[in-house]
Formats: C-alpha cells, structure tokens, sequence
C-alpha cells in the first residue's frame, strides 16, 4: 500500500471486500489488531479507515463490540469526511480545500507546531495575553464541571497561547488545524474514543502549561505542551 492516505486504501479494501462478499451485511469486521496485521499497516490507520467508513454509512462502530457492516452499496471509493469546495482543476491537486486531514494527522501536526508556540508565548506575551489565556482556562474548567461537550474553553486556552506567541502565520495554522475537529471524521473519532476523565486530564495539563508560561519557562511551557499532546494522541490510539 501507498505510504500516503494509507487510511484511503484500507477504506477502498474493506469496501471492495464488503461488495465482494467477503463481509456481508450485518456481519462483524476482523479486530483492528487483526486486520492491522493481515494489512500490513498500524492500527491507527485501521482505526482511521474504520471511522471513515462509519460516516460513509458503510459500517457501524459498537464500542466493546466491534465494527459491524450495514451497508454495501458504496458510490464513490473515496471517504467524504471534509467539507466540499470548488478549486480550479489545475490547482485542486495542490490546493484542494476538501482534502481530507486524518484526525491522526491533525493531531501530529498540532504535536508538532504548538510545543513552540507555548514557547514563544513564554517569552512574549503581554499580561493582557496571560489573562487572557487564564480566562479560557478557567472556561475550560467550568466546561469540565458543566459536562460540556462542546469544550470551548479548551479550544480557546490553546488559540490564545498561539496568538500570545506574536506571530500572525503561527496562530492561523494553529486555528486552522483546530477547525479541523469538527469535521465528522474527527468528531466521530472523538465521540468514540474520548474516556470519561479525559477532560480531566486535559485540565490538569492544561494548568502545567499555564503555570510555565506565567513563570516564562519557555522550556517548561514546550514540554508541558508536548507531554499533553503526545498524551492526546496516546488515549485516541489506545482507547477501547
């Protein structure tokens, strides 16, 4: 299999398999583990093309379970998971504003942008700035207590770090990243595999990163980030 959109052509197997007969509707698909291995690629990107199918309507995804096919009667080979926009042919190979980012890959690009900018905003920001990331984290604590599923304050804590970072660039490719999430393919990855204290955790690391930044630890602040969102990444790939 091709190293890019590895998730696409697992997405394109099971569903040629699925027409084929090789699961048939109502029938329970291989574990991830399993197929991982009969495939030749990480779990992560089973898992990816596993929820790729779901919003597709191809399978259904019953946590403790398994993965189940309900449909197979599939149109198009690719998952639509993005949003849908118009860009010139010559350049929509490049610029395609409907491509579709992996969760996994929004994840690794966040892992790897944001560590710096907690960073600079240790070094740089104002006290307007710090109040202001202290604001959307005591939003995000009352989110916590509230139950909240929309996680605003969580949001907000790490686009206000981006900006305190004083850098315009950094902050877009920060926002972008985070409008990202509410594709169906990241919010149905999230639904599934979000544990209970997950929002928890994230409070608690958030304080970390909060605590380096008002001490300008730039140091600390790039660590504190970078433990949060390796652990981020860790609890979607490992959840059950």
């Amino acid at each position: 299999m091709q190293q890019t959109r590895i998730y696409q052509n697992i997405f394109n197997k099971i569903q040629e398999d699925i027409k084929a007969g090789v699961y048939k509707v109502g029938s329970k698909l291989p574990p991830e583990r399993d197929l991982a291995m009969q495939l030749g690629v990480s779990r992560t990107s089973v898992r990816e093309a596993m929820i790729a199918l779901e919003v597709n309507g191809i399978v259904e995804v019953k946590l403790g379970s398994g993965v189940y096919v309900i449909n197979d009667h599939q149109d198009t080979a690719n998952p639509q998971t993005g949003f849908n926009t118009t860009v010139h042919p010559l350049l929509s190979p490049h610029l395609q504003e409907d491509a579709v980012i992996t969760p996994f890959e929004i994840l690794e690009a966040r892992l790897l942008i944001e560590p710096y900018l907690a960073e600079l905003a240790a070094k740089n920001r104002t006290e307007a700035q710090l109040e202001d990331i202290k604001e959307a984290f005591l939003m995000n604590v009352r989110d916590n207590l509230e139950q909240s599923t929309e996680h605003i304050g969580d949001r907000l804590f790490h686009i206000r770090i981006a900006e305190s970072s004083q850098n315009n660039a950094y902050a877009f490719f920060l926002t972008f990243l985070l409008s990202k999430h509410y594709t169906d393919f990241f919010s149905r990855l999230r639904s599934l595999y979000t544990p209970e204290d997950m929002p928890l955790r994230s409070q608690l690391e958030h304080q970390e990163i909060i605590t380096a930044i008002q001490n300008q630890d730039a140091q600390a602040a790039h660590d504190a980030m970078k433990k949060h969102l390796q652990n981020v990444i860790h609890i979607f790939e490992e959840s059950q």
